[in-house]
């Protein structure tokens, strides 16, 4: 006998218009601690499941009734209850049926006969996965302890990056964050600051690529009164006010030659002197630093100063992008949905299997930007409790490649093997070719995979 704790005190209701199976069922998972409940009409079952009392942790139904099929069941229902965990049983199973129902937004699927056991284990299946997409990562030590977004780590390679990161929060070593444009370079420098010594002191940041020479200048160091047009006051630069605490310099490669051997100073002697001042001012601000574009092609290229890149990369960490670390997809749709539900009050807490495919199946070039952004939106516009597929919306171009794709194939009366060898290729392609993460949005095994392409295993 299985002894779960998962299942323990679930609610349950098995649906299906044989009687005697369902007083069967009912009896079975009863003595394993579940609150089981029955119902042999799929109609009237309907009806429980979607009033207002009618909380099942998990619907398990029959595919072929009267009246009903389960797969049509499971669709009305999650009209009304987009979330509720369903899994189809019949005695007609075949893989294609599975994998159809599967993709419709069945949480599992089993063949009659089965034995008693296996329903246990697609139940609490149903409900760990459930439980993994609730959970929320948190990592405290971000400013303000808010929320964590793009900081997910559930992936193998974000543990190694978070790793890295607070074993280089302990010194005042400056670090020296790489990845894509939108990988949450920003949120691990606020977690660097939070996790070292300095956590009480402030966190400053600064966006190289956004002012130009003067004013970055002035920023960076401070000015004096009357030190350029429009100084009307003496002024503190960032250094200074980071004292104690963390500057991170955001697309530092963007950094004006003219302020880079005056950054390289401060670096090396701690010391800085403002716009038009005389006198010389110290400062004990760390330095985190980011740039979305490799410093090496910008020092070959004469653009960047060699000594301050050696200075700079002290510590490395290279953030990995999305479409590489689609494990933590789940969690981090989830903090997302959170964030975007209490920036615009609205009551949308979860995702449905379907649209969490959907997601998946995105290559998101824009990285956990694009993601969070494309989730703030479906918040917003979604009629649900929880978002369906029908609420995510991706940009124009994306769109455009999808149509572009279908309409070539149907254009030169493509067969389905080659349509699906293309798709399976760009779902590799969006998970950096991992063949078991492909297998796993695929709805395959890796065995099937590798048959799919023609290659060995």
């Amino acid at each position: 006998m299985i002894d779960d704790p998962q299942v323990k005190g679930a609610k349950v209701l098995v649906v299906d218009d044989d009687a005697g199976l369902v007083e069967f069922f009912v009896e079975m998972l009863g003595e394993r601690g579940i609150d089981a409940h029955g119902e042999t009409d799929p109609k009237r079952a309907l009806g429980r499941i979607v009033a207002a009392d009618g909380e099942f942790d998990v619907v398990v139904s029959d595919v072929e009734m009267p009246g009903l099929r389960g797969p049509d069941l499971m669709h009305a229902v999650h009209t009304k209850k987009p979330s509720q965990l369903v899994v189809l049983m019949t005695a007609f199973g075949s893989i294609d049926l599975a994998v159809q129902t599967v993709r419709a937004g069945a949480i599992d699927f089993l063949a009659k006969p089965f034995p008693p056991d296996a329903l246990v284990l697609a139940i609490g299946r149903a409900l760990r996965e459930r439980s993994m997409r609730r959970e929320i990562v948190r990592l405290q030590s971000l400013v303000g302890g808010g929320e964590t977004g793009d900081l997910v780590a559930q992936s193998e390679s974000m543990r190694k990056v978070l790793d890295v990161a607070r074993r280089a929060a302990r010194s005042k070593a400056a670090v020296l964050l790489t990845g894509e444009s939108g990988v949450g370079k920003s949120s691990v420098a606020a977690f660097i600051h939070r996790a070292s010594p300095r956590a009480s002191g402030p966190f400053v940041t600064l966006n190289c690529a956004a002012l130009p020479v003067a004013l970055a200048e002035a920023e960076l160091f401070g000015a004096k009164r009357g030190a350029y047009t429009g100084a009307t006051e003496d002024r503190d630069g960032l250094f200074v006010r980071a004292s104690q605490g963390t500057l991170f310099l955001d697309e530092v490669g963007e950094l004006p030659m003219e302020l880079q051997p005056k950054l390289l100073e401060v670096l090396e002697t701690g010391k800085l002197r403002p716009l038009g001042s005389a006198k010389e001012l110290t400062t004990d601000a760390r330095v985190v630093a980011a740039t979305n574009s490799p410093l090496e092609a910008a020092v070959a290229e004469r653009r960047f100063r060699p000594d301050l890149f050696f200075r700079l990369n002290v510590v490395r960490i290279p953030i990995p992008p999305l479409r590489e670390r689609v494990e933590d997809l789940p969690l981090l749709v989830d903090a997302l949905i959170k964030r975007a539900a209490q920036r615009s009050g609205r009551a949308v807490g979860g995702i449905t299997e379907d649209a969490l495919r959907v997601i998946a199946r995105h290559p998101w070039p824009g990285n956990v930007r694009e993601l969070a952004n494309a989730i703030e939106r479906a918040v917003i516009m979604s009629e649900h409790d929880v978002l369906v597929a029908e609420d995510l919306v991706f940009d124009a171009e994306t769109r455009a490649e999808a149509s572009d794709f279908m309409g070539e194939a149907v254009a030169r009366r493509l067969p389905l093997e080659a349509v699906e060898k293309v798709y399976i290729q760009r779902v590799l392609d969006a998970v950096g070719g991992v063949k078991l993460e492909a297998a796993k949005v695929l709805g395959i095994d890796r065995r099937t995979l590798y048959r799919k392409l023609d290659q060995p295993e």
